[in-house]
């Protein structure tokens, strides 16, 4: 290893190759090997994101859920609910709910992946023009009324808008199903750096609401805790990943 005060050096061999990294002291990344992925942020934070502000079809709503679908596809969001939810054949029999259903697009996706399967999805927003005829959509707040009833609960950066009373609500609801998968924004320093990297390729309203969800975002074992403190019969699974998420599968015992 050489350096200066400035710098590190270091260098990886890669068959008969090497890749040489350079660490910059000036750029306040010395401290990056290996340690960025745990660091911890602050507390919650819940701000108003510019997307809940906007109308459906203001052209910035419409641009940002486009960005979102790309952060989504990159983050592997989907790919990792419906492969989790394969694993639990019975309770996809009885039906799929997803909270926060936004555009549709998951909801879609789950309903070509299990065609014989009622597929429900839950929002705020009136139901999406072009959404495939086999989803059934319910408009509303899903804090108030009667949910829809199912075996799997999905909720895919859904959480992390709530606190205190309304997210303890949402976790009581998910009891009430067989399964539970979760996809959550990581409350760590190294998403944010990924985010700065998406700057060029999203717009003004999905620059803000990303960083602004990771801050409200979870940490590892948060929402399992919380979910586990309203009593027994659940096991958990929860993970995190690189790219910036905070996964929840649970299942009845």
């Amino acid at each position: 290893m050489v350096g200066a005060s400035r710098n590190v050096c270091f260098t990886v061999k890669v068959g008969r190759g090497r890749v040489e990294f350079r660490v910059f002291r000036m750029l306040g990344f010395a401290k990056w090997v290996g340690k960025v992925h745990g660091w911890v942020m602050k507390p919650r934070v819940l701000v108003t994101e510019l997307l809940d502000g906007l109308p459906p079809g203001d052209p910035e709503a419409i641009r940002s859920r486009r960005d979102l679908r790309l952060i989504n596809f990159l983050m592997g969001n989907e790919r990792w609910i419906l492969r989790v939810i394969r694993r639990f054949p019975e309770a996809v029999a009885k039906g799929i709910v997803e909270f926060g259903a936004g555009d549709g697009v998951l909801c879609q996706r789950l309903a070509r992946e299990f065609s014989d399967v009622r597929v429900v999805g839950c929002d705020l927003v009136p139901r999406p023009v072009g959404l495939d005829g086999r989803v059934e959509w319910r408009q509303g707040d899903v804090l108030d009324g009667e949910i829809p009833s199912g075996g799997v609960l999905v909720m895919n950066l859904f959480l992390h808008h709530f606190e205190g009373d309304a997210l303890e609500c949402l976790l009581r609801h998910g009891r009430a199903f067989d399964v539970v998968v979760f996809n959550e924004p990581h409350r760590a320093r190294l998403p944010h750096v990924l985010g700065g990297l998406m700057h060029p390729l999203v717009n003004r309203v999905t620059r803000h609401d990303l960083h602004a969800s990771l801050r409200a975002g979870f940490w590892r074992g948060e929402i399992s805790g919380m979910m586990k403190s309203a009593g027994d019969g659940w096991d958990f699974r929860e993970t995190s990943t690189w790219r910036g998420a905070v996964r929840v599968l649970g299942w009845r015992v």
